[in-house]
């Protein structure tokens, strides 16, 4: 399911109007009347209500002005307060406002905070609000005049039902420009926006109902997005039923390097999770004196003892053992719990730049990493990092705040400029490709706050990996089933206070739903609405 940005969402449009020549009056009217339709829906006693629709000047006050009209013919009493004079509403918007007039709408005009203030009385007495303020191409701090009518229906404790996406939030990064409108539904048109999924965004949106406005299909495939949501479709389309006959030998042999003195458990995890995922083998390789310790944790895993230094960590002199280890093998995954030490650091530098399969790197591989990303381009081989927004902070040389201020497009940057496939984890994880090409998962939750989630992604990814699926498809396997455990955790135990080796466990059984084209049961899903 495509994920536009605003820029790409007015591409459409224009080339919509202009090239296959539906008029942008016509696009209005389907967008207003799907939009009443789901308002309906949501609200099935609106006619008991009386609904007050905030109108700004421009398109998205036009689609309010649309809805007002279908809830006028369904005897719904609606008031427009538009954030104008009525003189300076223009193009669709206009030809929209003047077919109010003959229907006796009433339309308030409030164009600043004096009109505001005679309106207060009013505004206090409607008990559904209809935001139709600002559209997706907002991208300045909401202040002033605007500011106040945001917060005052934030604050009206009325339920507010938002036209294409709640004011005041950045239709590509989901932060709010200052202040948001904060919806218990939304209503936009032809494509999701990527600030509706992406957190906080999608805490401001509510249900998101996607409106079918008559956009052409061969123009969004012409200027197909560059972005898109894993769905229970497309994660089905990428899993590979096993055949009857596999056996260990064509499933895969991993080899995981991982853990340091007092963290055993994030190499362990990383291996049972692996092969949670179907890897036929797994070989764990740790410093010598852990080796006896994890060799009782991981019945399934192979262990291999790897010369240590005085300190207990990896020392460089293992590397003859590692790259004769490493020979017909499918994926090495490196870096949880190995600590950044000097010759652990001098390490991994060597297998980064000599192995010849893939590698999936998080944690301490990534801090290892972050200090020299440039040695990426020495890499030949697929590459899977797996950070979180400190990390992601530490290997673009940025802050978490920017990091978390626009997903998106730092993981794209960064997978581009880097040829590497980039997992940012958190709340809706973003995944960027060499290519350009961007994915958000909506599955996981709260309680995925805990040690050792990020270790069980890290051997789910590379468990698939080593079966053979692509850097791609394992990414999206990864991320989705790794998500999807979780949530179902939360359903049977509670959404706080389940464990990462409960995640692991879980991850059979969600496979069994590919398997078998079972039901994903994800509440983040956006919901289709026709006309």
């Amino acid at each position: 399911m495509y994920l536009v940005t605003a820029e790409e969402m007015q591409t459409m449009d224009r080339e919509t109007i202009k090239s296959f020549g539906i008029p942008g009056q016509i696009l209005m009217e389907n967008a207003g009347r799907g939009a009443a339709g789901m308002l309906i829906e949501k609200f099935p006693d609106l006619q008991r209500k009386k609904v007050g629709i905030v109108a700004g000047p421009g398109n998205n006050g036009g689609d309010g002005f649309v809805i007002a009209r279908y809830l006028k013919n369904y005897d719904i009493q609606v008031t427009v307060y538009l954030l104008s004079e009525k003189e300076k509403v223009r193009g669709d918007a206009e030809a929209n406002l003047k077919l109010l007039l003959p229907l006796k709408v009433p339309v308030i005009e409030i164009p600043d905070m004096k009109a505001l203030e005679r309106q207060r009385t009013s505004i206090i007495h409607q008990d559904v609000w209809v935001d139709a303020i600002f559209g997706t191409g907002l991208k300045k701090e909401v202040k002033g005049y605007f500011l106040e009518v945001i917060t005052v229906i934030n604050k009206s404790g009325k339920p507010v039902f938002a036209v294409d996406i709640p004011s005041g939030l950045d239709a590509d990064t989901g932060q709010p420009h200052g202040v948001s409108i904060k919806a218990d539904a939304t209503a936009t048109f032809a494509f999701a926006k990527i600030g509706h999924i992406l957190f906080p965004g999608t805490n401001y949106t509510g249900e998101l109902g996607i409106i079918d406005i008559g956009i052409p299909a061969h123009i969004s495939e012409k200027k197909e997005p560059g972005q898109s949501l894993l769905t229970p479709a497309s994660v089905r389309d990428e899993y590979q039923p096993r055949t009857s006959d596999a056996h260990k030998g064509t499933t895969g042999h991993l080899i995981v390097i991982a853990g340091s003195p007092g963290k055993t458990g994030a190499a362990a995890m990383t291996a049972v999770s692996a092969m949670r995922a179907g890897a036929g083998l797994v070989t764990l390789c740790v410093p010598a004196g852990l080796h006896s310790v994890l060799e009782s944790q991981v019945l399934e895993v192979m262990t291999v003892p790897l010369i240590e230094t005085v300190d207990g960590v990896l020392d460089i002199s293992s590397d003859k053992m590692i790259f004769s280890l490493l020979k017909d093998k499918k994926c090495l995954a490196i870096g949880p719990g190995l600590g950044t030490e000097l010759s652990t650091r001098e390490l991994f530098v060597k297998v980064l730049t000599k192995a010849e399969i893939p590698l999936v790197i998080d944690a301490d591989g990534i801090n290892m990493l972050a200090e020299n990303t440039e040695i990426l381009k020495q890499v030949d081989v697929p590459v899977i990092l797996t950070p979180h927004p400190g990390e992601m902070a530490r290997l673009s040389g940025s802050t978490v705040k920017k990091i978390q201020g626009d997903r998106v497009s730092v993981s794209r940057i960064f997978a581009k400029e880097f040829n590497v496939h980039i997992v940012l984890k958190g709340a809706s994880t973003v995944i960027a490709h060499p290519d350009g090409r961007v994915f958000v998962c909506p599955t996981g939750n709260k309680g995925m706050a805990s040690g050792g989630m990020g270790d069980a992604l890290t051997g789910i990814i590379a468990g698939l990996l080593t079966q053979g699926y692509s850097p791609e498809s394992s990414t999206h396997l990864g991320v989705w089933l790794h998500g999807a455990a979780a949530d179902e955790l939360a359903r049977s135990k509670g959404v706080i206070g389940f464990l990462a080796s409960e995640v692991i466990s879980e991850i059979p059984s969600q496979i069994s739903i590919l398997e078998d084209g079972g039901a994903f049961t994800t509440d983040r899903m956006p919901v289709f609405r026709g006309l």
